[in-house]
C-alpha cells in the first residue's frame, strides 16, 4: 500500500525517527501518568477485539524500559482478551492523553498472563489498591517490541471533570444500572427473540436464510496521482512541517541533538 499510494519515503523517515524498540525516559514517564488506554488482541485465527482498560495514574506499570503490566480486574466473565492472548500472545497498545499534552504512544509487543501472588513475589513494590473492586485478580505482562507516537492532529482537546461533579465510579459492581444497562437495547432484541421462539410451533424455521455473502473483488492498483492529488500532497506536508515547528518551539531539543518528536 506504501509503494500504491507513494508514501514509502515518508513512512522510512517516521520509522528510522520515531519507532523504537523500548520505552526512553519520556515514554516512560508518559506510560507512568496515564489513566486508560485502548487494547487491540486477535485469537490464533487472527479474529480480532478491542477494548479498554482503566484505572489510577500508574495501573499500568513500567517494569524497566522493556517490559510493560498492567492488572486484569474483574469483569462480566468473557475474558476476551485474555482469551486472545492464551492463543495468540501479540497485542497492541494505545495510550490517549486528551487532557494535557494531547498526544498518543503506541506499544506493540507479546504478552503473558500471570497470576497476581506471583506477579507480586518477582515485584513486591507493586501497590495493593485500596478499591477492592480495582484488585487485581491476574496481570498482563507485556514484552515491548515497538513504541512509536500517535501524533496530536486530530486529537481532541478534553477537560477533565472535577470529581466532585463526575460522581463516584463504581469500581466493580455487579449492578446491572450502574454499569449502564442496556444502553444499547441488546439485551430487549435478545429477550424479543427468546419469546418469538417459544410462540413459533415446533419444527417452524427461524426465519429467512442469510443471504450469500458476494466475494470482494480485488483491490485495483492506485492510478498515477493526478496534479490535484500532488497538490494536497504538498499542503498536508507543509501542514506536517509547521507543526513540527511549533512543537520544536514549545518543546526546546534536549542538550546534544535537535527535535526527533514528543517522545524523544
Amino acid at each position: 500500500m506504501q509503494q500504491r499510494l507513494g508514501t514509502t519515503d515518508r513512512a522510512d523517515r517516521f520509522y528510522d525517527d520515531q519507532v523504537l524498540d523500548h520505552l526512553n525516559d519520556r515514554m516512560r514517564e508518559f506510560v507512568g501518568r496515564q489513566e486508560m488506554f485502548f487494547l487491540a488482541t486477535a485469537d490464533r485465527h487472527g479474529e480480532c477485539d478491542s477494548t479498554f482498560r482503566a484505572g489510577p495514574p500508574g495501573f499500568l506499570q513500567v517494569l524497566d524500559e522493556r517490559t510493560l503490566a498492567y492488572p486484569e480486574y474483574r469483569g462480566n466473565g468473557v475474558m476476551a482478551s485474555i482469551g486472545n492472548l492464551s492463543e495468540n500472545p501479540h497485542l497492541g497498545i494505545l495510550m490517549i492523553d486528551f487532557t494535557r499534552d494531547r498526544i498518543g504512544l503506541h506499544v506493540n509487543g507479546r504478552a503473558r498472563v500471570v497470576m497476581d501472588d506471583e506477579m507480586r513475589e518477582r515485584h513486591p513494590y507493586l501497590p495493593v489498591d485500596p478499591i477492592p473492586g480495582r484488585r487485581a485478580q491476574l496481570w498482563v505482562e507485556v514484552t515491548v517490541e515497538e513504541t512509536y507516537i500517535h501524533c496530536a492532529k486530530h486529537i481532541p482537546h478534553l477537560q477533565k471533570v472535577p470529581r466532585q461533579a463526575a460522581g463516584s465510579r463504581a469500581w466493580g459492581t455487579d449492578d446491572a444500572k450502574r454499569k449502564g444497562g442496556d444502553f444499547f437495547g441488546a439485551a430487549a432484541e435478545a429477550d424479543s427473540r427468546r419469546k418469538a421462539a417459544a410462540d413459533r410451533p415446533a419444527g417452524t424455521a427461524a426465519g429467512p436464510a442469510a443471504t450469500p455473502v458476494t466475494p470482494t473483488a480485488p483491490v485495483p492498483a492506485a492510478p498515477p496521482a493526478t496534479p490535484e492529488v500532488r497538490q494536497v500532497r504538498k499542503e498536508v506536508e507543509r501542514e506536517v512541517e509547521r507543526v513540527l515547528a511549533r512543537a520544536e518551539r514549545s518543546a526546546p531539543a534536549s542538550e546534544g541533538g535537535g527535535f526527533r518528536g514528543w517522545f524523544g
